[in-house]
């Protein structure tokens, strides 16, 4: 463990030529690499666009919104302030790798960096002086990197991956924030990653490296050189592509990496070690050089690899169309899947289409669990409530998270209750049964950003109930991201009826949890519990999800034989 900042390393992460080519898995994959060789790591991530934070971006044009367990309260100006708890999804894919828990000032975004400097100039903080991108952006920029490092003990390795793609106007200043850095700390503390996207064309047989020269050029032209280039392609480049881009990247060939398709993300970090890139690090930066501790990370990896069975989960939701918006789901239910030596697949199901009880009937009839995904607002409402009411006909393993957890309310309340009209009054203001209402707390407030309930709360479960076996435990913490939830006179009258409120908060006056008694798995819950399942450490719901939906199967399958 480093005991000064001047002895801490840095690694920036840049991307080129285009977005999505999985900076975020290379970034999480490198620290796995020094994480293999005992050193402490921490990251960073920089998004160039002027929100605050990602909390009120449409899911289908950014992808899921990752909420950390702390609260972090930023503060521009003494008498200025904002909460924050949601930060950029690649968040949690660093907190799988990693096993790290985020700090949400790890997730610095243009917006943070404006509102301080414009606001401090207001304050008086510049008086006399004309404030510009350079030196008072970028000095800002510098300032929150170096808060990362010295915040709690200082790591040895601080990593910072910058969103968007090498050429994008609003990442011109943090490019230029590290080519200063650079120079002020000088060259042996950092190393500079390029990932970059090798494509293949398939008319000629020829990966194309020209778009990485391309890229490599113009990171040149702001005054930054990579050390190393992480080429993104179909499959492993050959040596002769590998030569090219050596040669006119100005790199040597050995930190020419390539990172082709993988059935399994966790497996990155291996192909890299394969590939000598973590001594590669290591050496340029001047660090001890120790043999990688890899076995368990093996391990890991190879139970994603040896599943003999397969289950099939239905996901009915609002934003299907775009993968990203429901990540850490996706990959809780992977990591149920490997430990219970099952593969996981996924049946998406856009519920704006799919919204009546009979054509779900018919998407759910070949599935072996529903997951009703989280969300907001009107649209697809409808077809996701339909999909909890065919869950609770039909004995079908069913999980709630958040909003399809209220929606699943609204489901049993129409359908067993008969309660015709029983809505969210985030739909319908003037239900006649509003089992779903807005907290208290947040009617008197009109901001949209960071002021849900946010953030890392105790939960207390029920003794007795399906979820308190589950967890084995009778308080946990979760992480929460709403503003609406379920009303206790309501629940409590389904009680009768056999949906009884399995969790509450501290308070004991929020139900954070329901769940059907007479059902074989039938749980909602007001929080997200994908945020903290980890590869070797599948989150209890998601794994009890998944050993539901395996016996579904079986008895579904002896039912159907002739």
């Amino acid at each position: 463990m480093s005991s000064r900042v001047d002895e801490t390393k840095l690694v920036f992460v840049t991307g080129g030529v285009l977005s999505g080519i999985g900076k975020g898995v290379t970034t999480a994959s490198i620290a796995k690499l020094f994480q293999f060789r005992g050193y402490s790591v921490r990251i960073v991530k920089i998004d160039p666009y002027l929100n605050i934070d990602p909390g009120t971006l449409n899911p289908i044009e950014h992808g899921e919104v990752f909420v950390t367990d702390q609260t972090w309260t930023f503060r521009p100006v003494d008498d200025f302030q904002f909460n924050i708890s949601e930060i950029d999804l690649d968040f949690g894919t660093y907190e799988r790798f990693t096993g790290m828990n985020a700090h949400p000032s790890q997730n610095i975004t243009s917006g943070q960096i404006y509102t301080s400097v414009i606001l401090g100039e207001r304050k008086g903080d510049f008086l006399g002086r004309t404030v510009q991108i350079i030196p008072h952006v970028t000095d800002q920029i510098k300032k929150r990197i170096w808060d990362n490092v010295t915040k709690d003990s200082i790591p040895d390795v601080l990593l910072v991956e910058i969103g968007g793609t090498v050429g994008d106007m609003e990442a011109m200043p943090f490019l230029e924030a590290v080519r200063q850095l650079i120079r002020e700390i000088g060259r042996d503390r950092v190393v500079l990653v390029h990932v970059t996207l090798v494509p293949f064309l398939s008319s000629v047989g020829e990966f194309k490296t020209k778009p990485t020269q391309h890229s490599v050029r113009e990171l040149q032209s702001l005054g930054l050189q990579p050390d190393v280039v992480i080429c993104r392609a179909e499959k492993e480049l050959p040596e002769a592509a590998e030569g090219k881009i050596a040669l006119f990247c100005n790199v040597p060939e050995e930190c020419v990496i390539s990172n082709p398709d993988i059935s399994v993300i966790y497996q990155l970090p291996l192909s890299f070690e394969k590939q000598d890139l973590g001594d590669i690090l290591v050496r340029h930066l001047g660090m001890e050089e120790r043999e990688p501790q890899k076995e368990e990370w093996e391990s890991i990896v190879e139970s994603f690899q040896r599943m003999s069975e397969e289950v099939t989960i239905a996901m009915p939701g609002k934003y299907t169309m775009l993968t990203d918006s429901y990540k850490s789901i996706n990959e809780a239910l992977a990591h149920a899947g490997a430990v219970c030596g099952c593969r996981v697949e996924i049946k998406w199901i856009e519920t704006e289409d799919r919204c009546d009880e009979e054509c779900l009937t018919e998407d759910l009839g070949n599935v072996d669990g529903v997951l009703l995904t989280p969300g907001f607002g009107e649209r697809g409402v409808e077809g996701m409530i339909s999909a909890a009411t065919v869950a609770i006909e039909n004995k079908i393993p069913f999980l709630g998270i958040c909003y399809g957890a209220q929606l699943g309310t609204v489901a049993f309340a129409r359908k067993v209750m008969e309660w015709k009209g029983a809505h969210t009054t985030e739909v319908d203001q003037d239900s006649l049964y509003p089992v779903v209402d807005m907290m208290d707390e947040q009617k008197v407030t009109e901001d949209k950003g960071g002021t849900m309930r946010l953030g890392g709360h105790e939960v207390r479960i029920v003794e007795g109930t399906h979820l308190n076996r589950l967890y084995n435990e009778a308080v946990v913490r979760e992480r929460f991201r709403h503003r609406y939830h379920l009303i206790e006179r309501y629940i409590s009258k389904m009680g009768r009826q056999s949906l009884v409120a399995s969790a509450y908060d501290a308070t004991g006056k929020i139900i954070n949890a329901i769940e059907i008694e007479n059902h074989p798995f039938w749980i909602g819950v007001q929080y997200h519990p994908e945020f903290k399942s980890r590869p070797d450490r599948p989150h209890p719901l998601y794994l009890g999800l998944i050993k539901a939906a395996r016996d579904y199967k079986t008895r579904r399958g002896s039912q159907i034989e002739p």
